[in-house]
């Protein structure tokens, strides 16, 4: 048989705050360069999280990746990590790194990669609002 590749997609969401900051900048140039992002009392956001992982189904199981081993770490390293904290405050990912989408979505792949097969592709994508995301690798 050949070989084929196949992705599968595992959603989730998860709820956190932030604040665009770079501390190197006075509060008037966070504003200019982030807007109401840049609020000192943080905003928040209900983030909605496609991890997509690709690869050769497995011959005795025919999955890719077992979607509830794939939950379970999601749930482990993302979410209980993130969801309901204030990202900037509460994560020490974010202690030194301004939580832009971009990074989140790089922290969320460099968490999960470890932990999955070298042969899995990993391709994040992160909702931060309905009609604004990113993704990672580009």
């Amino acid at each position: 048989m050949d070989k084929k590749r196949v992705a599968v997609f595992r959603r989730e969401h998860f709820n956190a705050a932030h604040r665009l900051y770079n501390p190197q900048w006075d509060d008037a140039k966070n504003m200019q360069v982030f807007g109401k992002c840049s609020n000192p009392h943080y905003h928040g956001h209900n983030y909605e999280l496609e991890i997509k992982v690709t690869g050769i189904p497995n011959a005795a199981t025919g999955y890719v990746m077992d979607m509830k081993v794939l939950s379970d770490l999601v749930q482990e390293q993302v979410l209980a990590r993130f969801d309901h904290k204030n990202l900037n405050l509460d994560t020490p990912e974010f202690k030194n790194l301004n939580p832009t989408a971009e990074h989140i979505a790089i922290v969320i792949y460099d968490l999960l990669r470890p932990k999955l097969d070298p042969e899995h592709d990993l391709h994040i994508r992160l909702y931060e609002t309905p009609r604004n995301f990113v993704e990672y690798p580009a």
